[in-house]
């Protein structure tokens, strides 16, 4: 083996990972919670690039509005986050005051309903026991012990009392941290956008310093990456404004109750990719449950009538297009992103899995088209003696 310099530098770096991943491996709690500490550090300011990413699309859509010149230049930028800002106060705004009421409404007639459904299963279960008497009389049959169940309830009792205020401080705490955690996010979301070309500018020259032979791969995965989430962002948006206007409208047409709530929920809940809106969908079956079960049987023909244009037709053109992704690869992505992270993990995972769809196909196809050229290389070289 020559030992050059080059192949001693190679020995050092593969010898330096071995020691650091021994390291990790044998204490691999402590690097867990190292790791745990400095992700809760920068929290804010991942929450804060995600803000800015949202915020970063009806701004960039204003900001393109207002002509540019001299007397526009310094107050293009703040005006159009100011409006961006100002939009999503406003969608906010028309949720709170027409969205809220409507919900206190129906919690107040289906209180006002609970008595009667409570009558309905009485007299079912009476029937039931009429029907079957050994029912009843296996039920009476049955033995507890009672001074074990109060000497629990007392017990519970004594140590409640501690339990609930160490819970209140932490609950209290906790909800502390968040406010403070969303309002740096809030606050750096504010700078990113307001010099986010100043920032781009400078990560480029940190790539070009020390990555020089990656930076033009890794700014175009990045770009990839970002036009990916945008068009998945804006898809899914407007696929769930569709799809509440569609039941909105349904529903009304056909005099259902609740038409207003179960379109504004069916459409926030339908944010979530595959499953978000068969949320809605059980809270609108028990909703119509407290009026009339006949309405919440139309409602779910109604609603898997809906899915279906929804899913075969709008979805497809809406969302899917955006994302370049097939259907059995979203299923996959929101179920393991499920199942890592919750919702947000549906969200992140269908774009992310999309990036890497797109990359792992361009990679192939490179591959593919090598070895295609060396094949077409070899039969030349095969064919040209003998022509000789």
């Amino acid at each position: 083996m020559n030992l050059d310099l080059q192949n001693v530098r190679k020995m050092k770096e593969i010898i330096v990972f071995t020691i650091l991943v021994l390291v990790v491996v044998l204490n691999y709690q402590k690097v867990f919670g190292v790791v745990s500490g400095l992700f809760h550090v920068i929290m804010p300011f991942i929450l804060g690039a995600g803000i800015a990413f949202i915020l970063n699309a009806p701004m960039r859509c204003i900001e393109r509005m207002i002509p540019e010149g001299r007397r526009t230049k310094k107050w293009r930028r703040p005006l159009s986050l100011c409006a961006a800002l100002l939009f999503v106060v406003v969608v906010l705004g028309i949720v709170i005051f027409v969205v809220f009421p409507e919900v206190g409404r129906t919690i107040g007639a289906v209180s006002e309903k609970i008595p009667a459904f409570f009558e309905t299963v009485q007299t079912w279960a009476e029937g039931l026991f009429a029907a079957y008497p050994n029912l009843s009389e296996e039920i009476a049959s049955l033995e507890f012990d009672w001074n074990a169940i109060i000497n629990e309830v007392i017990t519970f009792l004594k140590t409640g009392a501690g339990n609930v205020l160490n819970s209140t401080v932490s609950a209290v705490s906790s909800i502390i941290s968040a406010f403070t955690t969303v309002g740096i996010a809030i606050i750096f979301s504010f700078y990113i956008l307001l010099q986010k070309e100043t920032l781009a500018r400078q990560a480029k020259k940190l790539l070009r310093a020390y990555l020089p032979k990656y930076t033009d791969r890794i700014l175009q995965i990045a770009a990839l990456t970002e036009k990916t989430f945008s068009n998945f962002l804006t898809g899914q948006c407007l696929e769930a404004v569709i799809l509440g206007s569609m039941f909105f409208v349904t529903l009304t047409v056909f005099r259902l109750p609740y038409a207003l709530l179960i379109g504004v929920l069916i459409a926030f809940t339908a944010l979530i990719p595959v499953f978000g809106a068969f949320l809605g969908c059980m809270v609108g079956i028990f909703l119509m449950l407290m009026v009339n079960p006949m309405d919440a049987l139309w409602f779910t023909i109604i609603f898997f009538v809906l899915q279906q244009l929804e899913g075969n037709l709008i979805y497809p053109h809406v969302v899917g297009g955006s994302v370049n992704l097939p259907s059995i690869w979203v299923l996959a992505a929101v179920t393991i992103g499920g199942s890592l992270m919750g919702v947000l993990g549906m969200l992140l995972f269908i774009p992310l899995c999309s990036v890497g769809y797109a990359l792992l196909k361009e990679n192939v196809n490179k591959r593919l088209e090598k070895q295609k050229s060396a094949a077409q290389t070899v039969q030349t070289a095969q064919r040209v003696p003998k022509e000789r």
